[in-house]
């Protein structure tokens, strides 16, 4: 069954009468993970922020995306609010974006779940300090009385995990989650992510270029190219298999910077 369906989906710029996405069409199964790959400006985060009715004013948009067989594109604004968070929950790449820098996060994390829940201010608390211990943050209290600017990345990172597992959405959207990290950051994050898979099963889009973290995390993969979809299929089929001569560009990139670093860590040690 599929949880959501993206059916002709058309994005361009009103301000430069330019086309961004051509017509994608493509599906979420219920409980897997979809990952979209591609290089910097192929279409994969404005891709997810369409879905999520988040791009600036002038990127307009047309096409049917479907949630549970409702058509987002048909919401009111009022409408689409209630469906971002407890719904459809977007984890960006950049956790300092994601944060107010004038607020302590904790107010942010309140607001948030206040939106979508009844809860007393304590249970709030109580909920949000589970959730982040959960996620290996240490002294989450002390963590919520902080600026995003006091936190490193992979911190606010797992903030937004902390909050997605309070919120339990049935749709988690990662826009390059782990791009801004440094290495281990990077592999604690994506564990989270594999966990949250584990612990309630919800669905997932995962973007993505680096097809290592892709590997880990998805099921299936979409490959675009200059907002058009090239290839999709299953994970590792598309990766061992692949047809088009692009999907095969990143594949050999990726094999041959991870054959270059395997080489330089031999000769250091």
């Amino acid at each position: 069954m599929n949880i959501l369906e993206v059916e002709h989906l058309k994005l361009w710029d009103a301000n430069r009468n330019k086309v961004i996405i051509h017509n994608s069409s493509f599906h979420l199964k219920q409980g897997s993970c979809l990952a979209i790959v591609g290089e910097s400006g192929s279409g994969k985060s404005v891709t997810c922020r369409a879905i999520m009715r988040l791009n600036k004013a002038w990127i307009r948009q047309s096409g049917d995306i479907l949630f549970k067989g409702e058509n987002l594109n048909h919401l009111t604004e009022k409408e689409m609010r209630k469906r971002r968070g407890k719904n459809l929950c977007l984890i960006l790449q950049n956790g300092m974006r994601a944060f107010d820098p004038s607020c302590v996060v904790g107010v942010h994390l309140k607001e948030t779940l206040a939106e979508h829940f009844g809860w007393s201010k304590s249970e709030t608390e109580q909920k949000m300090k589970k959730a982040m211990e959960s996620v290996m943050l240490k002294d989450p209290l002390e963590i919520m009385n902080k600026y995003p600017h006091q936190l490193s990345g992979g911190m606010l990172q797992r903030v937004m995990i902390a909050l997605a597992i309070v919120l339990e959405p049935d749709i988690i959207i990662a826009d390059e989650p782990t791009t801004a990290l440094d290495t281990i950051s990077q592999y604690e994050v994506v564990e989270q992510f594999t966990k949250l898979r584990e612990r309630w099963g919800c669905s997932m889009i995962f973007i993505s270029h680096d097809l290592g973290v892709v590997k880990k995390v998805a099921d299936d993969v979409l490959v675009m190219k200059d907002g058009v979809i090239v290839e999709r299929g299953n994970i590792h089929a598309v990766f061992s298999e692949a047809k088009h001569e692009y999907t095969n560009y990143l594949v050999s990139t990726r094999l041959a910077l991870s054959s270059r670093f395997k080489k330089i860590m031999g000769e250091e040690m």
